[in-house]
């Protein structure tokens, strides 16, 4: 991928930081309802029809707001990219699910923010990454990392639901990780290619249309095109995923894409697994400890470094 000339994108202002807080948060609610549905749709099935379902919404609002979509801007090829390596993501997140816990994942997919960051500092002019900003994403990353240990040592050695020691459990891990590069480089493709000077609608569509067509072939593929038990529950829980995650919150996604710096944008996703942990404590009755007030501690003093103010004589 060749080093493009894009538009000046500027640091995270307050209206970016509280934005990305709330954004952080409906994505960690995400993980209650994809547990509330698991019942009637099977995951993959589950994340094919979200897709599908926002897809329709992406482009009735882009209809509304005469942003054109299929007018031949050179996007194409990246945007089948970016279709296909979302689409990636979500079949590494649950075909790893089958074979390590959630929490594990979670670790190893929220390792995005680094690959991200590399991946831009590589290919992208305007994403260089100080020294404080690297640190901030080291500590950001040890703070998740803790909040998630501690949960692993309550778990304790013998509990029935511990994984990762098997070859099993070690392949959902590296399916984790794989989620995570997939991730940051859907971020890289977006940012450093003319999809970066397309509409956040049209950025978002090319995703939504290819991972639907991805996963609801793959959920046919292996036997999981099916929805059974349907309770009123699962719909709301459907509806949570289609319209809010994968409508709304995905296109102020992008949006903010358009403006902002990405690589200080993806810092905040440390936050969405300690945003799911608390709603587990909240809505399933999970316990934390002081452990996990630290471990957000770090967190949020990583997010301050990596969005602290550049010196004036830096470029």
């Amino acid at each position: 991928m060749s080093t493009t000339a894009l538009p000046t994108r500027r640091a995270p202002d307050r209206f970016a930081i509280l934005l990305m807080v709330g954004l952080c948060a409906i994505w960690g609610l995400q993980q209650v309802a994809i547990k509330s549905t698991n019942a009637a749709v099977p995951p993959v099935f589950q994340a094919g029809l979200r897709s599908a379902i926002a897809s329709v919404l992406v482009w009735a609002w882009a209809r509304s707001r005469g942003t054109p979509l299929f007018r031949d801007d050179g996007t194409l090829g990246a945007g089948l990219l970016a279709g296909v390596l979302f689409a990636a993501e979500f079949i590494c997140i649950f075909l790893g699910l089958t074979l390590t816990s959630a929490s594990r994942m979670a670790v190893f997919l929220y390792t995005a923010p680094c690959f991200t960051a590399l991946g831009l500092h590589w290919f992208v002019d305007g994403e260089r990454m100080r020294r404080i900003q690297w640190l901030g994403i080291i500590v950001a990353f040890a703070g998740m990392a803790l909040a998630f240990a501690d949960g692993f040592v309550h778990a304790g050695p013998g509990a029935s639901g511990a994984q990762g020691s098997t070859l099993a459990g070690a392949a959902g891990d590296a399916l984790g990780v794989l989620a995570g590069i997939t991730w940051a480089a859907t971020t890289v493709v977006v940012r450093g290619s003319r999809l970066a000077h397309t509409s956040a609608s049209k950025t978002l569509l090319y995703q939504l249309m290819v991972s639907a067509v991805v996963l609801l072939a793959l959920a046919l593929g292996l036997g999981q095109a099916r929805v059974e038990n349907v309770t009123p529950l699962a719909l709301a829980s459907l509806a949570y995923q289609a319209v809010i995650v994968a409508f709304v919150s995905y296109l102020l996604w992008f949006w903010l894409l358009t403006r902002y710096i990405a690589s200080r944008l993806s810092v905040f996703s440390f936050l969405t697994p300690l945003f799911g942990v608390s709603f587990g404590v909240l809505l399933l009755r999970e316990s934390f400890s002081a452990g996990f007030l630290i471990a957000a501690l770090l967190v949020l003093i990583g997010i301050a470094l990596v969005n602290a103010p550049a010196k004036r004589q830096a470029v």
